[in-house]
């Protein structure tokens, strides 16, 4: 859609006037409350605005700002800020401006909107009237609201910290593991006065859904987000004034998620923190004046629910012969449930930051068969995350099995082998009618689903429904190479069906957050999707995973522990310092580094007591590398060049944030500290023979060269052997999980992308084009595209980054923070003849888009309104590069730089539309 959006543009661009020096006209188009347009349960007391102004004429800049917040709708339309007046404001600030009004109550809405000037003083008109909706403040403003059970928790049912399935019956035999009942809970609410607001604040462990008079409220799947349980549980917040009426049920179902997983059928990791429960304060405020809050307590009723079976790892049974028809309805004789067991927890709950998880899209069958079973198989043509819709009418008590998968075995039965089996869906019927059910507490990676025992059924419809995490797009990519646009939507399906309230690894067998795809992939996917609230919630599920000694585990959160190596590896705990670092870069949100940097801290001076004269040699290493072997540990690259390497990045990055924090002591002490590093690797790894890093893999010639490890006299002789050793392989990749990212982060760099072409463009050798080949859908977890692994994964998928910043053209300046100050240029390869690229950054839409065609390149230009640009056009000479057909030189708006390089005229604009030929 973006892509249509941005083509009809550009078309636009071509036939309407571009100069408009007479019109000053600029208006508001975008607010946002803490990066979000819809923002529900804030808990800071400073939330922070943001806007987005349109401006007809090039080059506009904010000169002021004016910000109204007030507690009722009508007061902001009266232009009254009964709760902050900003006054006009003189700063060119428009993204995270902190509220600094009066203090703001829990579940309650707020109104606001902002107005700003230009340089010239001009004023725009108001923007539209936006809101937001504080969550729970403080602790005791849950009041009376308790956690609510079908069940007690049973010690000899839980299990903390989990275990690994292969040690299962090796540490704890054949005890059974959270076997707890999944409840339902309802409770009768009449009305009797005119409803102003109602705010809702919902908990329920592992996942809930929350109904208003048997209606769903919201469209989420799988709430609240996964944490480490032990310390932390995330509520949503609703606002449900619309739902209610003069009689009311609320009701809840409860799924086990990672809170509580049964010892049946598969699972990755067995783990139990209790019985399924749930937390809800509802504050109502009435059109009087008064007001209350209805919370959880002995006063609900409960009942086993109709889903017999449910797993995060081993899938969902749900018998419909136990639905309780009209139990969400008033005046329900509900004598037969329970009163609630109150639960006791220590956890404390936070507001869910990250954009819930929801249906995508949905999938129809494409081909459908019968194997040698007998069993029906259903293609949906595509790997995916998600679960199945199911429409049938037969008689009642007839059970349906079906079996997702990724792959087919050789007899068309589905192959769970190397996806976590057996998983499972099974569906009995009421015999009422025409039946509708979607599981509700699970989700699995899969193409194909086997179905059997349906010959006596009428199957309506088997849909497809893909679940993700609802972040907004942020960026589009499409070029005129057939084959880049099919592996752009092949590493866009695998970071899709991994983006779930964690970054996951896989959707099926594992999905655990593994913590380097999250660091190492961040700027791919942040160029596809808004996702500063996804990595606000990493960021916790860190700090809640890190030891008392400092150690970062390979994934958080963290529920187990897995064989040495996996549990504690630099290159996958640096996430710890990392992500924060390239959130304040990428959004300018620099919230992150002041909450952890502490404990930020405390994982860099962990490494140092790892590390031997500065060098830290354990851990993964370059995870699955194409070696001579079946791919896992580092084949090619000695095990602490990545990871001293990290540490040294580490160590760099820690010394500007200290700089930016103010921490002066701490800025010079981590400087020295990475001198000290990289001064040992070098010793270390440095052959001055040779000049070769290592044993001159392409990971550690790489890393030494984007890390900044190899010395100014040395970086030509390491380059040149990093393109060697490529061209000697006839471009064919040799990097992993941890490398690739680098080395295509170093090639771009040095303008030389199209050696990345010709690495990206072969189908012979194991890569992109070897996967597509072998049909897959989703990128997979080995270059090879193995069946015995995981075929949807993101951890390969570097070149994403690549299409945005270097083929696409869009980057920002080495200075600059949130994209103020943005970067075009794209690297126009032979054998591609157009590019088009958008991304939405903190300011607005910026776009590039370039044609080749008749011995001429044509490159289209969008910049938003308070921010800058300096484009790069492939010429020798100014008077080569027209803009809107007019010479360069000759165009106000665009400012030639001085530079000495070669092979570009560099051009420093302001915001507004460009169209420049060469």
């Amino acid at each position: 859609m973006r892509n249509n959006i941005c083509f009809i543009f550009f078309l636009l661009l071509a036939v309407l006037p571009v100069h408009s020096e007479n019109s000053s006209h600029f208006s508001i188009y975008e607010i946002t409350c803490e990066q979000q347009v819809e923002s529900l349960g804030i808990e800071s007391r400073s939330p922070r605005f943001s806007w987005k102004v349109t401006c007809q004429q090039r080059g506009y800049r904010q000169s002021a700002y004016r910000i109204l917040v007030a507690d009722t709708e009508d007061a902001l339309t009266a232009d009254k800020g009964t709760v902050w007046d900003s006054g006009m404001f003189l700063s060119s600030n428009s993204v995270l401006v902190p509220f600094q009004g009066k203090e703001l109550h829990s579940a309650t809405r707020y109104y606001w909107k902002v107005k700003v000037w230009n340089e010239a003083g001009a004023e725009s008109a108001w923007s539209r009237q936006g809101s937001f909706v504080t969550g729970m403040m403080k602790e005791r403003d849950w009041g009376k609201a308790q956690w609510i059970a079908l069940e007690k928790d049973d010690s000899a049912k839980n299990l903390y910290p989990g275990i690994h399935a292969p040690l299962v019956r090796k540490m704890i035999g054949d005890r059974k593991v959270g076997g707890y009942k999944l409840p339902m809970f309802r409770k009768e609410l009449p009305i009797n006065k005119e409803v102003k607001e109602a705010i809702v604040n919902i908990s329920g462990l592992g996942h809930f859904d929350f109904y208003i008079n048997g209606e769903k409220v919201g469209n989420h799947f799988l709430d609240p987000g996964w944490t480490n349980y032990a310390k932390t549980a995330l509520y949503q917040t609703f606002d449900v004034t619309a739902l209610l009426k003069k009689r009311n049920v609320m009701g809840v179902m409860l799924g086990n998620g990672f809170y509580n997983v049964p010892r049946e059928r598969y699972f990755k990791q067995l783990i139990s923190f209790g019985a399924p429960k749930v937390k809800l304060a509802l504050s109502l405020k009435y059109a009087d004046g008064s007001s209350e809050v209805v919370v959880t307590d002995r006063s609900w009723k409960v009942c086993e629910s109709p889903i017999t079976y449910s797993s995060i790892y081993g899938g969902e049974d749900y018998d419909a012969g136990k639905y309780q028809v009209s139990w969400m309805n008033p005046g329900f004789d509900d004598d037969l449930w329970k009163t609630p067991v109150i639960a006791k927890t220590g956890m404390e709950l936070k507001s869910q930051v990250s954009a819930p998880l929801t249906v995508r899209d949905i999938l129809p069958v494409v081909r459908k068969y019968k194997n040698s079973k007998g069993n029906w198989v259903f293609d949906f043509g595509q790997n995916f995350s998600g679960i199945i819709r199911l429409k049938v009418k037969g008689h009642s008590g007839h059970k349906i099995t079906m079996k997702p998968g990724e792959l087919l075995e050789k007899d068309s039965t589905v192959n769970q082998r190397a996806s976590g089996g057996p998983y499972l869906w099974n569906y009995t019927l009421s015999g009422k009618g025409v039946e509708e059910w979607q599981p509700q507490f699970t989700y699995y990676g899969f193409r194909y689903v086997e179905v059997s025992d349906i010959e006596k059924l009428e199957l309506i419809e088997l849909a497809g429904m893909h679940t993700t995490n609802s972040a907004p797009e942020a960026g589009a990519f499409s070029c005129s190479l057939p084959m880049f646009n099919k592996i752009y939507e092949l590493i866009d399906w695998s970071i899709r069906s991994n983006l779930a309230s964690i970054l996951t690894d896989c959707p099926h067998r594992e999905k655990l957050g593994w913590l380097e795809v999250a660091h190492l992939m961040q700027h791919a996917m942040q160029y596809r999707y808004q996702l500063d609230g996804l990595y606000s919630k990493v960021m916790g599920d860190i700090k809640d995973s890190q030891t008392q000694e400092g150690i970062v585990p390979s994934i958080a959160p963290e529920y187990v522990r897995f064989a040495d190596g996996f549990e504690n590896s630099p290159e996958w705990g640096s996430a710890f310092i990392i992500i924060p670092w390239y959130v304040y870069r990428w959004y300018g949100d620099k919230s992150l580094l002041s909450a952890y940097y502490p404990y930020m801290k405390r994982y860099l001076e962990y490494l140092s007591t790892r590390a031997d004269n500065y060098i830290v040699a354990y851990g993964l290493g370059d995870w699955f590398d194409l070696g001579p072997r079946h791919p896992g540990y580092s084949q090619l690259t000695s095990n602490g060049v990545t990871s001293t390497g990290m540490y040294y990045y580490n160590a760099s990055i820690m010394s500007q944030i200290a700089k930016l924090l103010g921490e002066e002591k701490d800025e010079e002490r981590f400087t020295q500290l990475a001198t000290c590093i990289r001064k040992a690797y070098n010793e270390k790894f440095y052959n001055t023979a040779t000049k070769q890093y290592d044993r001159n893999s392409q990971t550690a010639n790489a890393i030494s060269l984007y890390f900044g490890l190899v010395e100014e006299q040395n970086r030509e002789v390491v380059y040149q052997n990093l393109i060697n050793d490529i061209k000697n392989r006839n471009y064919a990749l040799t990097s992993g999980d941890i490398g690739y990212r680098y080395l295509l982060r170093v090639l771009e760099e040095n303008g030389d992308s199209d050696i990345i072409y010709k690495m990206n463009t072969k189908y012979d050798v194991p890569g992109y084009g070897w996967q597509l080949a072998y049909g897959a859908t989703a990128l997979t977890e080995s270059w090879q595209a193995y069946g015995f692994v995981s075929n949807n994964h993101c951890m390969l998928g570097h070149l994403m980054e690549w299409f945005f910043s270097g083929l696409g053209g869009i980057s920002q300046q080495k200075e600059s923070v949130g994209f103020k100050k943005v970067k075009i240029k794209p690297q126009m390869l032979i054998g591609i003849n157009s590019a088009s690229t958008s991304y939405t950054s903190p300011y607005g839409d910026i776009a590039c888009r370039w044609v080749r065609k008749f011995g001429k390149i044509r490159l289209y230009v969008q910049i938003p309104a308070n921010s800058e640009a300096i484009v790069y056009l492939p010429a020798k000479a100014a008077e080569e590069i027209t803009e809107s057909g007019i010479p360069l030189k000759d165009v106000g708006e665009c400012r030639i730089l001085e530079t000495h390089n070669e092979n570009y005229i560099l051009v420093s604009v302001g915001s507004g539309n460009y169209i420049f030929e060469v």
